[in-house]
């Protein structure tokens, strides 16, 4: 009842974005009294009603900004009576100026919330500066983390200052394993953001159900997809497959506790059957695939990975490399790290129909793989396995994205990807 009441202001305050939308109406919707909707609102998304409200505002316009329509008729009719007055709530709530914003990021149309389809708790910048006491940095600047070339907007961290990163989550095994794998990566040499610990010598804080922690920020510059189809190409992928196999060479001596996960498992009994009817492949096809996966997965070696090392994960720097977001990481078969820095690629610069550059992605791919195996040395089974586990990993993408709101447009990507895949398997053999 409580979360169908969210939902319906949540798609009431998107359907009247453009209108003075007051907290009194918001309840009248909600079918509570203002007193018990404003407590029920920010339980359950995580920041007072009318915060959200103004956010969601900024957000509808700073894209039709990006559009290049006029600033002025766009924030007035968003309801700021003046530029600046939008200029400074935007400083205030997302942490940069609107002309700083559009020039470093893509400007995203916001999607609309489902809480029927994913939890979806947001952290104020107020909260984490509350939270920062603890650090005594609440004067801090706070600011969004924001993917330069998708434009999405992390749900997890902030930027605090011009040097740290605030990670908040419900999963407290999660945060213990990051900042675990961290202090073990640093021990030995490479890069990894570092905790930094409370006034009193904590290494998380606790807030109600949510666990906070503040790392030293890597230095670098994100590793961009797009970067990847250069002429050099053949040399950067190779770099990267050379550094994901770094990485997963120190995460195999690494004593830590992960989650065990069974892919072959996964593909066979959720991804392949959740997808019939709803990709372009063969049933029967996606039945076969999926069965010699399972069978070519048993004997592929294991270890601590990363699990989630996609282009925006790998920081670059003048002398030096890094990785971050460790929280993902988990025992599994190690050629699932650069399988899946290969298919993040693609999925970040993935054109349909776009065959000379689905061809070069192919070359990609391979120079990952081969620059991986100059560090790690692949099995036999290893690189027989390497086009299913590839189109396992788009098996279980597309399967998870499916009819969830938030991800339509990863969900029609990675559709699209997994059938051309599945139409190029030989292409994608190591020899």
């Amino acid at each position: 009842m409580v979360r169908e009441m969210i939902q319906k202001t949540l798609d009431y305050v998107d359907s009247n974005i453009k209108e003075d939308i007051t907290a009194e109406e918001l309840a009248e919707v909600a079918g509570y009294s203002v007193f018990h909707f404003y407590r029920l609102f920010q339980s359950a998304v995580g920041m007072p009603v009318m915060q959200y409200v103004l956010r969601r505002k900024l957000l509808y316009a700073i894209y039709e900004i990006g559009l290049e329509r006029k600033k002025n008729e766009v924030v007035y009719e968003y309801g700021f009576e003046t530029y600046s007055g939008f200029y400074r709530a935007f400083i205030r709530e997302i942490g940069y100026t609107p002309a700083q914003y559009l020039r470093d990021y893509k400007a995203k149309k916001p999607y609309r919330i489902n809480v029927f389809q994913e939890e979806h708790i947001m952290v104020s910048n107020k909260l984490i500066s509350e939270v920062l006491l603890n650090w005594e940095l609440q004067d801090e600047k706070v600011s969004d983390i924001v993917f330069p070339e998708t434009g999405e907007i992390s749900d997890c961290a902030k930027y605090v200052g011009r040097n740290m990163v605030i990670k908040y989550t419900a999963n407290l095994g999660s945060v213990k394993k990051a900042i675990e794998i961290s202090r073990a990566l640093n021990s030995v040499g490479l890069t990894a953001p570092s905790v930094i610990p409370t006034i009193d010598g904590k290494e998380y804080v606790t807030v109600g159900e949510m666990f906070f922690s503040l790392t030293q920020k890597v230095e670098g510059e994100r590793v961009m997809a797009s970067g990847l189809y250069l002429d050099d190409y053949k040399d950067k992928a190779r770099f990267i497959g050379e550094i994901v196999g770094q990485l997963d060479l120190a995460l195999a001596k690494i004593d830590t506790i992960a989650d065990e996960a069974d892919l072959g498992k996964s593909v066979r009994e959720w991804a392949v059957p959740a997808l019939k009817g709803k990709i372009d492949m063969n049933p029967e096809a996606m039945e076969k695939y999926a069965a010699q996966f399972y069978d070519l997965y048993r004997d592929l070696p294991r270890q601590v990975i990363h699990r989630d090392p996609n282009p925006s994960n790998i920081i670059l720097s003048k002398d030096k490399w890094g990785f971050i977001d460790f929280e993902l990481s988990e025992e599994n078969a190690r050629i699932f790290d650069p399988c899946y820095a290969a298919t993040a690629i693609l999925s970040e610069t993935f054109e349909e129909g776009n065959e000379d550059k689905l061809l070069t992605w192919v070359e990609v791919m391979k120079e990952i793989m081969y620059g991986y195996d100059s560090v790690v040395k692949l099995t036999d089974a290893e690189k027989k396995a390497i086009p299913y586990m590839i189109l396992a990993n788009q098996f279980v993408s597309t399967a998870f994205f499916a009819g969830k709101d938030k991800y339509e447009e990863l969900y029609r990507t990675n559709k699209a990807m997994t059938e051309w895949i599945g139409r190029n398997m030989e292409k994608l053999c190591i020899s």
